[in-house]
């Protein structure tokens, strides 16, 4: 066994799961099913089998990446438990989330009311924040998620936001065609410079919790517009035209029926626009990030710092007409990506 990680038995996550069965399968991400399973004491876990084991690194690599995953250890992050290699199978065992995703739940209404209201939701911004901040800037080495979306992000029996997924990226071999499948996968999400070089820096999370954080507020998991909603852009250009007309209620989730805290509903919408700005270098980290979400300080001094930025560089407002629509992969945008692959 690795430190105070556990090593299973392939027999044992087979019994656990009821030998994969689809009926206990909880979801589907890029890089595996997850199911639910029962160890033999009765502790019901999370297990991720991982697909195409051959795409996946060596065993050594495996168990060091492994290694890396487990030490991540933060209220806010999902902790491995275990983990096992067998043959041409890969798997990670984690404790099982009983309030399922932030996806999921955002859906979810019980007697008419959003299980998911306005205080739940900022805590659950924070909460995510705070989870991505510990891998940055304390984990050695550092860890990005590469991934991070309402449904990457898990909920406690508390409803605290838990993150899960990440270390992931590391595991697989990162031939060419992982990179598409996950441009592919997820289109619409993908900060530009990764999109362009298949590079992810911490800055490419930034972006991808302004997404998240346009998630909770408008309670859409995909960000692509309806019909007649807004004609002058995407999703970001929409909550930018809006914040500056003083109308957010039209962007806020409707099943929140108007209970929401304006000035923290304007603070949020800022925070995401200026985690999605188009050069990396603009974005604020993701320690100030959880300083604007805990505080509310200095979100108004980077919003007029963010217009002076518009004003001085044409790529960032011209990068803002962009539309977030999830089904638009362009075939010159994938080759560019194939050709470059990730570094």
């Amino acid at each position: 066994s690795l430190g105070h990680l556990k090593h299973y038995k392939f027999k044992e996550m087979r019994n656990a799961t009821n030998n994969f069965s689809p009926r206990n399968i909880l979801g589907e991400g890029g890089y595996g099913i997850v199911y639910k399973g029962d160890l033999p004491d009765g502790t019901p876990v999370a297990v991720k089998r991982l697909k195409n084991p051959d795409s996946v690194v060596g065993d050594d690599q495996f168990h060091t990446e492994v290694e890396v995953i487990s030490l991540a250890v933060h209220r806010n992050l999902l902790h491995l438990i275990g983990f096992c290699i067998a043959n041409n199978e890969r798997l990670l065992v984690y404790p099982y989330m009983p309030n399922g995703t932030v996806a999921s739940k955002l859906k979810e209404c019980v007697n008419g009311e959003p299980t998911l209201d306005w205080p739940r939701r900022m805590r659950i911004a924070l909460g995510a924040s705070r989870g991505l901040l510990y891998l940055h800037e304390q984990c050695d080495p550092k860890i990005i998620h590469r991934d991070i979306k309402a449904s990457n992000v898990l909920l406690d029996e508390y409803l605290e936001a838990i993150v899960a997924d990440f270390g992931l990226a590391k595991l697989v071999d990162h031939g060419i065609s992982h990179v598409v499948t996950t441009v592919r996968g997820t289109v619409g999400r993908i900060p530009p410079e990764y999109f362009m070089s298949g590079h992810a820096s911490e800055k490419t999370d930034v972006f991808c919790f302004g997404l998240l954080l346009i998630e909770l507020v408008t309670g859409r998991e995909t960000l692509e517009l309806r019909q007649n909603e807004y004609q002058k852009g995407g999703i970001l250009e929409w909550a930018r035209d809006l914040l500056e007309q003083n109308q957010l209620s039209s962007f806020a989730d409707k099943k929140l029926r108007n209970s929401y805290d304006t000035v923290e509903l304007v603070k949020m919408i800022q925070i995401a626009l200026l985690c999605t700005m188009y050069s990396p270098k603009h974005r604020p980290r993701m320690s100030e990030v959880v300083t604007m979400l805990e505080e509310g300080d200095g979100v108004a001094e980077k919003w007029e710092a963010m217009k002076n930025v518009e004003e001085a560089d044409p790529d960032e407002s011209a990068y803002r007409a962009i539309n977030y629509d999830e089904d638009q992969s362009t075939s010159i945008e994938l080759q560019a990506v194939e050709l470059s692959g990730p570094r």
